[in-house]
Protein backbone atom coordinates (compact mmCIF):
# COMPACT_ATOMS: atom_id res chain seq x y z
CA UNK A 1 0.00 0.00 0.00
CA UNK A 2 2.82 2.37 0.93
CA UNK A 3 4.73 1.56 -2.30
CA UNK A 4 1.56 2.18 -4.34
CA UNK A 5 1.12 5.57 -2.59
CA UNK A 6 4.75 6.56 -3.35
CA UNK A 7 4.37 5.58 -7.03
CA UNK A 8 1.14 7.62 -7.28
CA UNK A 9 2.79 10.61 -5.64
CA UNK A 10 5.77 10.46 -7.99
CA UNK A 11 3.44 10.20 -10.99
CA UNK A 12 1.49 13.24 -9.80
CA UNK A 13 4.68 15.27 -9.38
CA UNK A 14 5.88 14.23 -12.83
CA UNK A 15 2.54 15.21 -14.37
CA UNK A 16 2.73 18.57 -12.62
CA UNK A 17 6.19 19.22 -14.10
CA UNK A 18 5.11 18.12 -17.58
CA UNK A 19 2.14 20.49 -17.45
CA UNK A 20 4.28 23.57 -16.70
CA UNK A 21 3.52 25.99 -19.51
CA UNK A 22 6.18 27.95 -21.40
CA UNK A 23 5.46 30.65 -23.96
CA UNK A 24 8.21 31.98 -26.22
CA UNK A 25 7.97 35.48 -27.69
CA UNK A 26 10.34 36.16 -30.59
CA UNK A 27 11.13 39.77 -29.73
CA UNK A 28 12.77 42.13 -32.22
CA UNK A 29 15.63 43.50 -30.15
CA UNK A 30 17.38 43.84 -26.82
CA UNK A 31 16.01 46.27 -24.22
CA UNK A 32 18.03 49.35 -23.34
CA UNK A 33 17.60 48.44 -19.67
CA UNK A 34 14.95 47.42 -17.15
CA UNK A 35 13.93 50.69 -15.48
CA UNK A 36 11.17 52.10 -17.73
CA UNK A 37 11.58 55.70 -16.52
CA UNK A 38 15.02 55.88 -18.12
CA UNK A 39 13.90 54.97 -21.65
CA UNK A 40 11.24 55.49 -24.33
CA UNK A 41 11.49 52.49 -26.67
CA UNK A 42 8.66 49.97 -26.93
CA UNK A 43 11.23 47.16 -27.05
CA UNK A 44 12.36 48.19 -23.56
CA UNK A 45 8.82 48.57 -22.22
CA UNK A 46 7.88 45.10 -23.50
CA UNK A 47 10.79 43.63 -21.55
CA UNK A 48 10.27 45.67 -18.39
CA UNK A 49 7.12 47.59 -17.49
CA UNK A 50 4.68 45.35 -19.33
CA UNK A 51 5.82 42.16 -17.59
CA UNK A 52 7.66 43.14 -14.39
CA UNK A 53 5.92 46.25 -13.04
CA UNK A 54 2.56 47.82 -12.26
CA UNK A 55 1.42 51.44 -12.23
CA UNK A 56 -1.04 53.21 -9.94
CA UNK A 57 -3.57 53.11 -12.78
CA UNK A 58 -3.34 50.99 -15.89
CA UNK A 59 -4.90 50.44 -19.29
CA UNK A 60 -7.00 47.33 -19.48
CA UNK A 61 -5.05 45.00 -21.78
CA UNK A 62 -6.14 45.46 -25.38
CA UNK A 63 -8.05 48.71 -24.73
CA UNK A 64 -7.53 52.40 -23.94
CA UNK A 65 -9.77 52.12 -20.85
CA UNK A 66 -8.12 53.13 -17.57
CA UNK A 67 -8.62 50.68 -14.67
CA UNK A 68 -7.26 50.54 -11.11
CA UNK A 69 -3.72 49.22 -10.76
CA UNK A 70 -1.76 49.59 -7.53
CA UNK A 71 -4.29 52.25 -6.57
CA UNK A 72 -7.74 50.84 -5.82
CA UNK A 73 -9.39 54.24 -6.27
CA UNK A 74 -8.62 57.95 -6.59
CA UNK A 75 -10.22 61.35 -6.20
CA UNK A 76 -9.49 64.71 -7.82
CA UNK A 77 -9.99 68.06 -6.06
CA UNK A 78 -12.48 70.52 -7.56
CA UNK A 79 -9.66 72.84 -8.70
CA UNK A 80 -7.83 69.96 -10.43
CA UNK A 81 -4.66 70.46 -8.39
CA UNK A 82 -4.77 67.47 -6.02
CA UNK A 83 -5.00 63.78 -6.95
CA UNK A 84 -5.40 61.44 -3.98
CA UNK A 85 -4.77 57.72 -4.52
CA UNK A 86 -5.95 54.96 -2.18
CA UNK A 87 -3.39 52.18 -2.49
CA UNK A 88 -4.07 48.49 -2.74
CA UNK A 89 -3.18 46.40 0.32
CA UNK A 90 -1.52 43.00 0.36
CA UNK A 91 0.56 43.48 -2.82
CA UNK A 92 3.79 41.49 -2.86
CA UNK A 93 7.07 42.46 -4.55
CA UNK A 94 9.17 39.86 -6.35
CA UNK A 95 11.85 37.88 -4.58
CA UNK A 96 15.04 37.61 -6.64
CA UNK A 97 18.55 36.36 -6.01
CA UNK A 98 20.04 38.67 -3.39
CA UNK A 99 16.75 40.27 -2.32
CA UNK A 100 13.71 39.03 -0.45
CA UNK A 101 11.21 41.76 0.45
CA UNK A 102 10.34 42.09 4.13
CA UNK A 103 7.17 44.10 3.58
CA UNK A 104 4.29 44.62 1.17
CA UNK A 105 3.93 47.48 -1.31
CA UNK A 106 3.11 50.83 0.30
CA UNK A 107 3.25 54.61 -0.16
CA UNK A 108 7.05 54.72 0.22
CA UNK A 109 7.39 52.86 -3.09
CA UNK A 110 5.26 55.42 -4.89
CA UNK A 111 7.29 58.30 -3.49
CA UNK A 112 10.57 56.62 -4.44
CA UNK A 113 9.43 55.89 -8.00
CA UNK A 114 8.39 59.47 -8.74
CA UNK A 115 10.86 61.41 -6.59
CA UNK A 116 13.78 59.64 -8.25
CA UNK A 117 12.72 61.40 -11.46
CA UNK A 118 11.49 64.62 -9.84
CA UNK A 119 14.04 65.59 -7.18
CA UNK A 120 17.54 66.50 -8.35
CA UNK A 121 19.01 65.70 -4.91
CA UNK A 122 17.41 62.24 -4.74
CA UNK A 123 20.12 59.59 -4.19
CA UNK A 124 18.99 57.70 -7.32
CA UNK A 125 18.38 60.73 -9.57
CA UNK A 126 21.72 60.47 -11.39
CA UNK A 127 22.03 56.68 -11.35
CA UNK A 128 22.26 55.02 -14.80
CA UNK A 129 22.61 58.40 -16.48
CA UNK A 130 19.60 60.04 -14.86
CA UNK A 131 17.91 60.91 -18.17
CA UNK A 132 14.13 60.79 -17.62
CA UNK A 133 13.03 61.55 -21.15
CA UNK A 134 9.30 60.96 -20.69
CA UNK A 135 9.09 62.70 -17.33
CA UNK A 136 10.86 65.78 -18.67
CA UNK A 137 9.24 65.72 -22.11
CA UNK A 138 5.79 65.80 -20.50
CA UNK A 139 6.69 68.87 -18.40
CA UNK A 140 6.34 66.87 -15.19
CA UNK A 141 9.09 68.85 -13.35
CA UNK A 142 7.06 72.04 -13.85
CA UNK A 143 3.69 70.37 -13.31
CA UNK A 144 4.45 68.59 -10.03
CA UNK A 145 4.64 70.50 -6.77
CA UNK A 146 4.89 67.50 -4.45
CA UNK A 147 4.18 63.80 -4.13
CA UNK A 148 3.00 63.51 -0.55
CA UNK A 149 2.71 60.49 1.72
CA UNK A 150 -0.54 60.71 3.70
CA UNK A 151 -0.21 57.27 5.31
CA UNK A 152 0.97 53.77 4.37
CA UNK A 153 -1.83 53.37 1.82
CA UNK A 154 -2.59 56.92 0.68
CA UNK A 155 -0.56 59.28 -1.50
CA UNK A 156 -1.40 62.69 -2.89
CA UNK A 157 -0.03 64.31 -6.04
CA UNK A 158 -0.12 68.11 -5.66
CA UNK A 159 0.14 70.01 -8.96
CA UNK A 160 1.13 73.56 -9.82
CA UNK A 161 -1.57 73.76 -12.48
CA UNK A 162 -4.43 71.60 -13.75
CA UNK A 163 -3.41 68.85 -16.18
CA UNK A 164 -6.25 67.37 -18.24
CA UNK A 165 -4.48 64.08 -19.17
CA UNK A 166 -3.01 63.48 -15.68
CA UNK A 167 -4.66 60.12 -14.94
CA UNK A 168 -3.88 58.81 -18.42
CA UNK A 169 -0.27 59.97 -17.99
CA UNK A 170 0.08 57.95 -14.80
CA UNK A 171 -0.90 54.80 -16.71
CA UNK A 172 2.20 55.16 -18.89
CA UNK A 173 5.35 53.07 -18.58
CA UNK A 174 7.53 55.77 -17.00
CA UNK A 175 5.16 55.71 -14.00
CA UNK A 176 6.00 52.09 -13.10
CA UNK A 177 6.32 51.50 -9.36
CA UNK A 178 9.58 50.15 -7.93
CA UNK A 179 10.53 48.80 -4.50
CA UNK A 180 11.98 51.48 -2.22
CA UNK A 181 13.21 48.75 0.12
CA UNK A 182 15.20 47.14 -2.69
CA UNK A 183 16.65 50.55 -3.63
CA UNK A 184 17.71 51.11 -0.02
CA UNK A 185 19.42 47.72 0.09
CA UNK A 186 21.36 48.40 -3.12
CA UNK A 187 22.37 51.85 -1.80
CA UNK A 188 23.58 50.36 1.49
CA UNK A 189 25.63 47.80 -0.41
CA UNK A 190 27.12 50.49 -2.66
CA UNK A 191 25.66 48.84 -5.76
CA UNK A 192 23.10 51.41 -6.89
CA UNK A 193 23.57 50.48 -10.56
CA UNK A 194 22.34 46.90 -9.89
CA UNK A 195 18.93 48.33 -9.08
CA UNK A 196 18.37 49.10 -12.77
CA UNK A 197 19.96 45.89 -14.06
CA UNK A 198 18.15 43.36 -11.83
CA UNK A 199 14.57 44.64 -11.58
CA UNK A 200 12.13 44.07 -8.74
CA UNK A 201 8.47 44.86 -9.32
CA UNK A 202 4.99 43.69 -8.38
CA UNK A 203 4.00 42.55 -11.90
CA UNK A 204 2.83 39.19 -13.22
CA UNK A 205 6.34 38.00 -14.15
CA UNK A 206 9.74 38.32 -12.52
CA UNK A 207 12.96 38.34 -14.55
CA UNK A 208 15.33 35.50 -13.76
CA UNK A 209 17.99 35.75 -16.51
CA UNK A 210 19.07 38.01 -19.35
CA UNK A 211 21.71 37.64 -22.03
CA UNK A 212 21.96 40.64 -24.35
CA UNK A 213 20.99 39.91 -27.96
CA UNK A 214 20.02 36.36 -27.00
CA UNK A 215 17.19 35.91 -24.47
CA UNK A 216 15.29 37.10 -21.40
CA UNK A 217 13.74 34.53 -19.07
CA UNK A 218 10.83 35.21 -16.73
CA UNK A 219 8.84 33.17 -14.23
CA UNK A 220 5.29 33.80 -13.18
CA UNK A 221 5.03 35.79 -9.95
CA UNK A 222 3.26 33.28 -7.66
CA UNK A 223 1.80 36.00 -5.42
CA UNK A 224 0.61 38.40 -8.11
CA UNK A 225 -2.32 40.38 -6.71
CA UNK A 226 -4.55 39.65 -9.72
CA UNK A 227 -3.73 35.93 -9.53
CA UNK A 228 -0.85 33.88 -10.92
CA UNK A 229 -0.42 34.00 -14.71
CA UNK A 230 -1.66 31.00 -16.68
CA UNK A 231 1.79 30.44 -18.20
CA UNK A 232 4.58 29.43 -15.83
CA UNK A 233 7.59 30.49 -17.89
CA UNK A 234 7.90 33.34 -20.38
CA UNK A 235 10.90 33.58 -22.70
CA UNK A 236 11.87 36.47 -24.97
CA UNK A 237 13.95 34.94 -27.78
CA UNK A 238 15.67 38.05 -29.17
CA UNK A 239 15.47 37.70 -32.96
CA UNK A 240 16.11 40.91 -34.92
CA UNK A 241 15.44 39.45 -38.38
CA UNK A 242 11.71 39.27 -39.19
CA UNK A 243 12.21 36.41 -41.66
CA UNK A 244 13.96 34.36 -38.98
CA UNK A 245 11.16 35.16 -36.53
CA UNK A 246 8.64 33.80 -39.02
CA UNK A 247 10.66 30.60 -39.55
CA UNK A 248 10.74 30.11 -35.79
CA UNK A 249 6.98 30.62 -35.63
CA UNK A 250 6.39 27.98 -38.30
CA UNK A 251 8.67 25.57 -36.42
CA UNK A 252 6.80 26.32 -33.14
CA UNK A 253 10.05 27.59 -31.61
CA UNK A 254 8.10 30.68 -30.63
CA UNK A 255 4.38 31.27 -30.34
CA UNK A 256 4.06 35.06 -30.75
CA UNK A 257 6.12 37.49 -32.85
CA UNK A 258 5.98 41.23 -33.58
CA UNK A 259 6.49 43.21 -36.79
CA UNK A 260 6.33 40.69 -39.63
CA UNK A 261 7.78 41.62 -43.00
CA UNK A 262 4.95 43.11 -45.09
CA UNK A 263 5.93 40.66 -47.84
CA UNK A 264 5.15 37.72 -45.47
CA UNK A 265 1.66 38.86 -44.46
CA UNK A 266 -0.16 37.12 -47.34
CA UNK A 267 1.51 33.78 -46.50
CA UNK A 268 0.72 34.23 -42.80
CA UNK A 269 -2.96 34.72 -43.60
CA UNK A 270 -2.98 31.31 -45.33
CA UNK A 271 -0.88 29.49 -42.70
CA UNK A 272 -3.18 27.01 -40.90
CA UNK A 273 -0.98 27.05 -37.77
CA UNK A 274 -1.34 30.82 -37.24
CA UNK A 275 -3.91 33.41 -36.33
CA UNK A 276 -2.95 36.74 -37.92
CA UNK A 277 -4.35 39.53 -35.77
CA UNK A 278 -4.47 43.06 -37.19
CA UNK A 279 -5.42 46.55 -36.10
CA UNK A 280 -4.95 50.09 -37.38
CA UNK A 281 -2.02 51.43 -35.39
CA UNK A 282 -2.03 54.43 -33.06
CA UNK A 283 1.26 55.53 -34.60
CA UNK A 284 3.18 57.84 -36.91
CA UNK A 285 6.51 57.44 -38.70
CA UNK A 286 8.48 60.56 -39.57
CA UNK A 287 11.76 62.13 -40.70
CA UNK A 288 12.85 64.76 -38.13
CA UNK A 289 15.10 67.56 -39.33
CA UNK A 290 17.44 69.17 -36.79
CA UNK A 291 15.90 72.63 -36.75
CA UNK A 292 18.84 74.04 -34.76
CA UNK A 293 21.34 73.37 -37.56
CA UNK A 294 21.52 75.30 -40.86
CA UNK A 295 19.98 75.06 -43.39
CA UNK A 296 17.29 73.05 -41.55
CA UNK A 297 16.62 76.03 -39.29
CA UNK A 298 14.88 77.54 -42.32
CA UNK A 299 11.29 76.35 -42.59
CA UNK A 300 11.27 77.03 -46.36
CA UNK A 301 14.13 74.58 -46.77
CA UNK A 302 12.28 71.98 -44.70
CA UNK A 303 9.10 72.49 -46.74
CA UNK A 304 11.10 72.13 -49.97
CA UNK A 305 12.65 68.85 -48.80
CA UNK A 306 9.20 67.57 -47.84
CA UNK A 307 8.03 68.29 -51.39
CA UNK A 308 10.89 66.16 -52.72
CA UNK A 309 9.73 62.99 -50.90
CA UNK A 310 7.51 60.60 -52.86
CA UNK A 311 5.52 59.25 -49.92
CA UNK A 312 3.26 57.06 -52.04
CA UNK A 313 6.31 55.23 -53.39
CA UNK A 314 7.43 54.66 -49.78
CA UNK A 315 4.00 53.30 -48.82
CA UNK A 316 4.07 50.93 -51.81
CA UNK A 317 7.65 49.69 -51.35
CA UNK A 318 8.07 49.67 -47.57
CA UNK A 319 4.57 49.08 -46.19
CA UNK A 320 3.20 47.03 -49.09
CA UNK A 321 -0.44 47.75 -48.39
CA UNK A 322 -0.13 47.94 -44.59
CA UNK A 323 0.16 51.71 -44.26
CA UNK A 324 -1.23 55.05 -45.32
CA UNK A 325 0.34 58.44 -45.98
CA UNK A 326 0.65 60.64 -42.89
CA UNK A 327 -0.01 64.35 -43.13
CA UNK A 328 -0.40 65.19 -39.42
CA UNK A 329 1.87 64.36 -36.48
CA UNK A 330 -0.97 62.38 -34.84
CA UNK A 331 -2.77 59.36 -36.34
CA UNK A 332 -6.32 59.64 -37.71
CA UNK A 333 -7.51 57.15 -35.07
CA UNK A 334 -6.95 59.66 -32.25
CA UNK A 335 -9.44 62.34 -31.26
CA UNK A 336 -8.76 65.94 -32.41
CA UNK A 337 -7.16 64.77 -35.69
CA UNK A 338 -7.42 67.69 -38.12
CA UNK A 339 -8.55 66.32 -41.46
CA UNK A 340 -8.59 69.85 -42.91
CA UNK A 341 -4.81 70.28 -42.90
CA UNK A 342 -3.21 70.18 -46.34
CA UNK A 343 -0.26 67.86 -46.89
CA UNK A 344 2.94 68.84 -48.69
CA UNK A 345 2.46 67.84 -52.32
CA UNK A 346 5.07 65.75 -54.12
CA UNK A 347 6.68 68.18 -56.57
CA UNK A 348 10.43 67.72 -57.18
CA UNK A 349 10.62 70.65 -59.61
CA UNK A 350 9.06 73.02 -57.07
CA UNK A 351 11.32 71.59 -54.34
CA UNK A 352 14.46 72.22 -56.39
CA UNK A 353 13.35 75.76 -57.24
CA UNK A 354 12.56 76.52 -53.57
CA UNK A 355 15.99 75.30 -52.44
CA UNK A 356 17.70 77.45 -55.05
CA UNK A 357 15.59 80.45 -54.00
CA UNK A 358 16.92 80.01 -50.45
CA UNK A 359 20.50 79.83 -51.71
CA UNK A 360 20.85 76.11 -50.92
CA UNK A 361 23.13 74.49 -53.50
CA UNK A 362 25.30 71.38 -53.25
CA UNK A 363 23.72 70.41 -49.91
CA UNK A 364 25.12 67.26 -48.32
CA UNK A 365 23.24 65.73 -45.40
CA UNK A 366 22.83 62.55 -43.42
CA UNK A 367 19.64 60.53 -43.11
CA UNK A 368 19.60 58.24 -40.09
CA UNK A 369 18.01 54.81 -40.57
CA UNK A 370 16.84 52.73 -37.60
CA UNK A 371 18.48 49.29 -37.25
CA UNK A 372 15.27 47.63 -36.03
CA UNK A 373 11.72 47.17 -37.24
CA UNK A 374 9.05 49.22 -35.57
CA UNK A 375 5.28 49.24 -36.12
CA UNK A 376 5.55 52.67 -37.75
CA UNK A 377 8.49 51.66 -39.98
CA UNK A 378 9.00 48.03 -41.02
CA UNK A 379 12.17 48.76 -43.03
CA UNK A 380 13.94 52.01 -42.20
CA UNK A 381 16.95 51.22 -44.39
CA UNK A 382 14.76 50.84 -47.47
CA UNK A 383 12.87 54.01 -46.58
CA UNK A 384 16.15 55.90 -46.23
CA UNK A 385 17.29 54.65 -49.64
CA UNK A 386 14.08 55.92 -51.25
CA UNK A 387 14.49 59.32 -49.56
CA UNK A 388 18.14 59.35 -50.66
CA UNK A 389 17.05 58.88 -54.27
CA UNK A 390 14.30 61.52 -53.97
CA UNK A 391 16.65 64.11 -52.47
CA UNK A 392 19.24 63.30 -55.13
CA UNK A 393 16.74 64.39 -57.80
CA UNK A 394 16.66 67.91 -56.30
CA UNK A 395 20.43 68.18 -55.91
CA UNK A 396 20.81 67.05 -52.29
CA UNK A 397 23.42 64.38 -51.59
CA UNK A 398 22.46 61.98 -48.79
CA UNK A 399 24.65 59.70 -46.69
CA UNK A 400 22.69 57.00 -44.85
CA UNK A 401 23.94 56.25 -41.33
CA UNK A 402 22.82 53.90 -38.58
CA UNK A 403 23.85 52.67 -35.14
CA UNK A 404 22.93 49.92 -32.69
CA UNK A 405 19.38 50.65 -31.45
CA UNK A 406 20.27 51.94 -28.00
CA UNK A 407 23.08 54.07 -29.43
CA UNK A 408 20.77 55.32 -32.20
CA UNK A 409 18.21 56.52 -29.67
CA UNK A 410 20.88 58.13 -27.52
CA UNK A 411 22.80 59.92 -30.29
CA UNK A 412 19.70 61.13 -32.10
CA UNK A 413 18.80 63.27 -29.06
CA UNK A 414 21.86 65.50 -29.47
CA UNK A 415 20.89 69.10 -30.17
CA UNK A 416 23.83 69.44 -32.60
CA UNK A 417 23.01 66.17 -34.39
CA UNK A 418 24.11 66.10 -38.00
CA UNK A 419 21.27 65.18 -40.33
CA UNK A 420 17.63 64.14 -40.29
CA UNK A 421 16.55 61.09 -38.32
CA UNK A 422 13.95 58.47 -39.19
CA UNK A 423 11.91 57.64 -36.13
CA UNK A 424 8.30 57.34 -35.07
CA UNK A 425 5.91 56.96 -32.20
CA UNK A 426 3.15 54.72 -30.96
CA UNK A 427 0.78 56.46 -28.55
CA UNK A 428 1.03 55.68 -24.86
CA UNK A 429 -2.24 56.95 -23.47
CA UNK A 430 -4.69 57.83 -26.25
CA UNK A 431 -4.31 61.59 -25.69
CA UNK A 432 -3.05 64.01 -28.40
CA UNK A 433 -0.76 65.54 -25.77
CA UNK A 434 1.26 62.32 -25.84
CA UNK A 435 2.23 63.04 -29.44
CA UNK A 436 2.23 66.81 -29.71
CA UNK A 437 3.81 67.77 -26.37
CA UNK A 438 6.18 64.83 -25.95
CA UNK A 439 7.51 64.80 -29.52
CA UNK A 440 7.30 68.48 -30.46
CA UNK A 441 7.09 70.53 -27.25
CA UNK A 442 9.91 72.74 -25.96
CA UNK A 443 10.46 70.51 -22.90
CA UNK A 444 11.36 67.63 -25.22
CA UNK A 445 14.29 69.42 -26.92
CA UNK A 446 17.42 67.37 -26.29
CA UNK A 447 15.23 64.35 -25.56
CA UNK A 448 12.04 63.07 -27.15
CA UNK A 449 11.81 66.08 -29.51
CA UNK A 450 14.22 64.81 -32.18
CA UNK A 451 13.57 67.88 -34.37
CA UNK A 452 14.97 70.05 -31.53
CA UNK A 453 12.04 72.33 -32.38
CA UNK A 454 10.71 74.93 -29.92
CA UNK A 455 8.15 77.17 -31.63
CA UNK A 456 6.21 79.57 -29.41
CA UNK A 457 2.88 79.70 -31.34
CA UNK A 458 2.73 75.88 -31.30
CA UNK A 459 3.92 75.65 -27.68
CA UNK A 460 1.29 78.14 -26.48
CA UNK A 461 -1.48 76.06 -28.04
CA UNK A 462 -0.42 72.71 -26.59
CA UNK A 463 0.27 74.15 -23.14
CA UNK A 464 -3.18 75.77 -23.05
CA UNK A 465 -4.72 72.44 -24.11
CA UNK A 466 -3.13 70.76 -21.09
CA UNK A 467 -5.05 72.87 -18.59
CA UNK A 468 -8.44 73.01 -20.35
CA UNK A 469 -10.85 70.30 -19.23
CA UNK A 470 -13.55 70.82 -21.89
CA UNK A 471 -12.98 68.23 -24.69
CA UNK A 472 -14.32 70.52 -27.41
CA UNK A 473 -11.98 73.33 -26.40
CA UNK A 474 -9.01 70.95 -26.25
CA UNK A 475 -9.91 69.59 -29.68
CA UNK A 476 -9.93 73.09 -31.18
CA UNK A 477 -6.53 73.88 -29.69
CA UNK A 478 -4.97 70.66 -30.95
CA UNK A 479 -6.41 71.18 -34.44
CA UNK A 480 -4.83 74.64 -34.54
CA UNK A 481 -1.55 73.17 -33.31
CA UNK A 482 -1.55 70.71 -36.21
CA UNK A 483 -1.95 73.60 -38.67
CA UNK A 484 1.00 75.39 -37.06
CA UNK A 485 3.07 72.21 -37.25
CA UNK A 486 2.27 71.77 -40.92
CA UNK A 487 3.22 75.36 -41.69
CA UNK A 488 6.59 75.04 -39.95
CA UNK A 489 7.42 71.46 -41.06
CA UNK A 490 9.92 70.30 -38.39
CA UNK A 491 9.23 66.78 -39.74
CA UNK A 492 8.38 65.13 -42.96
CA UNK A 493 5.40 63.06 -41.84
CA UNK A 494 5.68 59.72 -43.65
CA UNK A 495 3.18 57.04 -42.64
CA UNK A 496 0.67 55.49 -40.27
CA UNK A 497 0.77 51.70 -40.30
CA UNK A 498 -1.57 48.78 -39.82
CA UNK A 499 -0.21 46.51 -37.10
CA UNK A 500 -0.13 42.77 -37.79
CA UNK A 501 0.47 40.24 -35.04
CA UNK A 502 1.02 36.53 -35.90
CA UNK A 503 0.06 34.21 -33.03
CA UNK A 504 0.13 30.43 -33.11
CA UNK A 505 -3.27 28.80 -32.77
CA UNK A 506 -2.24 27.06 -29.55
CA UNK A 507 -2.19 30.48 -27.89
CA UNK A 508 -5.35 31.90 -26.32
CA UNK A 509 -6.09 35.24 -24.70
CA UNK A 510 -3.47 37.33 -26.52
CA UNK A 511 -4.73 40.81 -27.43
CA UNK A 512 -3.27 43.51 -29.65
CA UNK A 513 -2.33 46.50 -27.55
CA UNK A 514 -3.51 49.78 -29.15
CA UNK A 515 -0.35 51.36 -27.72
CA UNK A 516 1.91 48.87 -29.49
CA UNK A 517 3.00 46.82 -26.48
CA UNK A 518 3.09 43.09 -25.81
CA UNK A 519 1.61 41.87 -22.53
CA UNK A 520 1.37 38.22 -21.58
CA UNK A 521 -0.76 38.25 -18.46
CA UNK A 522 -4.06 36.59 -19.34
CA UNK A 523 -2.43 34.59 -22.14
CA UNK A 524 -2.57 30.79 -22.10
CA UNK A 525 -1.17 28.04 -24.32
CA UNK A 526 -2.59 24.62 -25.02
Amino acid sequence: MKARFLVATAAALLASNVQAKTLVFCSEGSPEGFTPALYTAGTTFDASSRQIFNKLVEFEIGTTEIVPGLAESWTVSSDGLEYTFNLRKGVQFHSIKGFTPSREFNADDVLFSFNRQFLKDHPYNKVSGGNYEYFNGMSMPDLLNQVKRIDDHTVKFILNRPEAPMIANLAMDFASIHSAEYADKMASAGTLDKFDQNPVGTGPFKMIAYQKDAFIRYKAHPSYFRGKAAIDDLVFAITPDASVRYQKMKANECQVMPYPNPADVAAMKKDPSLNLLSQEGLNVGYLAYNTKVAPFNNRKVRKALNQAINKQAIIDAVFQGAGKIAKNPIPPTIWSYNNATVDDDYDPAAAKAALEAEGVKGLKMKVWAMPVQRPYNPNARRMAELIQADFGKVGVEVEIVSYEWGEYLKRSKDTDRDGAVLLGWTGDNGDPDNFLAVLLGCDGVGGSNRAQWCHKPFEDLIQKAKIVSDPAARTDLYKRAQIEFKKEAPWATIAHSVVFKPVRKEVTGFKIDPFGGHSFYGVDIK
